[in-house]
């Protein structure tokens, strides 16, 4: 270890060391009177350390003898997560306050989760990767059953973890597999192992133990059984968190161990992914149209919008890598918004969640109800609007890769999915007259609804430079491939009519 080490790590020791301070903090000057100071202090400690990752002039790195890699990729991963944190966390102050659940944990759990979530989009070796993982994954069990007076809240924590040490476990077998036949947890070293293009049958079992592991952390069908109760028992700002940076860090962590680790065959690993992003696009837009619950309307929607970004990691390419980190980043935007608005509904100052509340919802709030259309369109991949040119950067990929099939299959859940977003905005502008709900915002949630619905529609002109940063990222992992410079990807959305790229070559 040398100081180069540390200075490679240094984003995610500052983190580390400030969610220590901020624990003694709590515990010797009060719980109460700090609550409220802790959680703005560590919004700003994330978006600062969010700033200096994302625009600091470092070049490329590894420490730790590769285990842990500092490189462009990494780095789009840790931007979108760390502003994602640092939003949810903000919108949240209010809420977390009015209904009594603003604790000093609450912003520690979520800076040492995203430290976990950090180091598991830079991992370079099997070791690191589970320390980021179960780093992340033991806080969001804590917060999951933060809400310790209801049932449904300790029933989401206790399902959660559970299910969490199940995928834990499938994980962990898949490495010591992967370790006995490969001779080492380095993704180097397995890389050199499987060089040839082919791997041993044991290997090829370990691989498919990692990805059930890790199709747990993005709930792809059918390992997303967890996911409706607890995003519906959990606490509505956790649930928010949930449905964003975990998401983009867990997938960040599958295409770096796919790259990294099994670049080589992406023959074997393509088909199972494209089956769970199948599996993910069809179940999640199918299960969501029945749903009266917003919060398990989210959940499958969640489900559905993971297939989709799979569908660029099915390509092995890094066309297809660029795609599915755009797809990521859009993602987190549109669910920050989307949950900006389902934090602020109650009727009689208790929360409110079900979907016919929102009957005519238009006529009292016009303009929140067309901020949440914005949303519910780009959602559903209407263009202009930056889900649609999320979506068809993956179809695009896919399509490049030669597996139109697999674009065919997308667009139909596609259509499919979009009538339960579509149904948001018809009670919103069109249903009964009924009990109406108010939607009690404070400044800040207001501008995490507004915000990122404008960015959806006006972003869609420039990309908002995401296309330049996702491809950067993609050529550090998987090498100058062909990404969206010579795919055609401009502000208007990929150019399908050249020719195919080459197929993946992890140099």
């Amino acid at each position: 270890m040398t100081a180069i080490d540390f200075s490679t790590i240094l984003p995610e020791m500052l983190l580390a060391i400030y969610a220590m301070a901020a624990l003694l903090a709590g515990a010797y000057l009060g719980k109460d009177a700090i609550a409220r100071p802790i959680l703005w202090t560590t919004v700003g400690v994330l978006l600062i350390v969010g700033l200096y990752v994302g625009f600091a002039d470092r070049p490329d790195a590894t420490a730790f003898f590769g285990m842990f890699h500092d490189d462009s990729f990494a780095r789009f991963a840790k931007v979108t997560i760390l502003i994602s944190a640092a939003a949810v966390l903000a919108m949240s102050a209010d809420y977390m306050e009015r209904r009594g659940l603003l604790r000093f944990e609450f912003p520690i759990l979520i800076t040492l989760a995203a430290v976990g979530m950090m180091m598991m989009v830079s991992a370079g070796d099997l070791l690191t990767l589970y320390m980021g993982l179960e780093l992340q994954s033991l806080s969001l069990y804590v917060v999951a059953a933060m809400r310790r007076e209801s049932a449904k809240s300790s029933e989401a924590g206790l399902k959660y973890f559970v299910l969490g040490a199940l995928s834990s476990g499938m994980l962990l077998y898949g490495a010591s597999l992967v370790y006995g036949f490969a001779g080492t947890t380095s993704f180097d070293g397995i890389f050199s192992t499987v060089t040839a293009g082919q791997m041993s049958l044991g290997l090829l079992f370990g691989l498919v133990f990692l990805l059930v592991g890790l199709a747990f952390k993005v709930s792809a069908v059918p390992f997303h059984m967890w996911t409706p109760d607890v995003y519906e028992g959990a606490p509505t700002p956790v649930t928010a968190f949930f449905a964003t940076a975990p998401k983009v860090a867990a997938m960040a962590l599958i295409a770096r161990l796919m790259f990294e680790a099994f670049g080589n065959v992406p023959g074997d690993w393509g088909q199972i992914i494209a089956a769970l992003a199948v599996l993910s696009m069809f179940l999640g837009s199918i299960a969501g149209i029945g749903q009266t619950n917003i919060k398990r309307l989210m959940a499958y929607s969640s489900i559905a919008h993971m297939g989709f970004a799979l569908v660029g990691l099915a390509a092995g390419t890094a066309y297809g890598v660029q795609a599915m980190l755009m797809y990521m980043a859009i993602y987190a935007v549109m669910n920050v918004g989307s949950f900006a608005f389902i934090l602020s509904l109650e009727r009689d100052g208790r929360p409110v969640t079900d979907l016919a509340s929102l009957n005519r919802f238009a006529s009292a709030e016009p303009l929140k109800a067309f901020a949440v259309l914005f949303l519910m369109f780009s959602l559903a991949g209407v263009p202009p609007f930056l889900g649609f040119f999320a979506k068809f950067g993956v179809l695009s990929a896919a399509v490049q890769a030669g597996m139109s099939w697999l674009a065919v299959l997308g667009v139909i859940a596609s259509v499919i999915g979009a009538f339960y977003y579509l149904r948001i905005v018809y009670y919103m502008f069109f249903g009964a007259e009924n009990e109406g709900v108010e939607s009690r915002m404070g400044l800040v949630q207001y501008l995490a609804l507004v915000v990122p619905a404008a960015m959806l529609l006006l972003g869609a002109i420039t990309m908002l430079g995401v296309d330049d940063a996702a491809a950067t990222a993609a050529q550090s992992l998987v090498g100058p491939e062909a990404t969206a410079a010579e795919a055609g990807m401009d502000g208007a959305g990929p150019d399908v009519s050249g020719e195919a790229p080459a197929e993946t070559a992890v140099d």
